[in-house]
């Protein structure tokens, strides 16, 4: 099972940075990003499996590919936010965790508007 390697590989990745915490903390950050850098690459073909999977569904359900690609930016920039929100957070830049997730909410609120406004439209023809 892939759970079962990626608890593997980080509880190795932490067992490492903790030994080196104390004594150089620039290199047990590092090793945490790249061991989180490691886990999203393998997740990474499980991504596009299910992008796949949604793109066919929209396709079956006559859902414009407009809308599925907002969603799946929506999805991406959550994930992004949050994986890059917690590296920082790791780092001890919490304020900085903050900003990125700030950032975040705004992008995604920014994608979100045209397909709010079309809810909209919708629901004002059925009116």
């Amino acid at each position: 099972m892939d759970i079962i390697k990626i608890v593997s590989f980080a509880f190795i990745a932490l067992f490492i940075v903790q030994i080196f915490k104390d004594r150089r903390s620039d290199i047990a950050v590092q090793i945490s990003i790249v061991a989180g850098i490691v886990i999203f690459i393998f997740m990474l073909t499980k991504i596009t499996a299910v992008m796949q999977f949604l793109q066919q569904l929209a396709a079956k359900a006559n859902i414009d590919f407009v809308y599925l690609n907002t969603v799946l930016k929506i999805l991406g920039i959550a994930y992004l936010a949050s994986f890059c929100s917690e590296i920082c957070r790791d780092a001890g830049e919490s304020s900085l965790a903050s900003k990125v997730e700030f950032s975040g909410k705004i992008l995604i609120l920014v994608l979100a508007i045209p397909i709010l406004m079309a809810v909209l439209q919708s629901i004002l023809k059925i009116m």
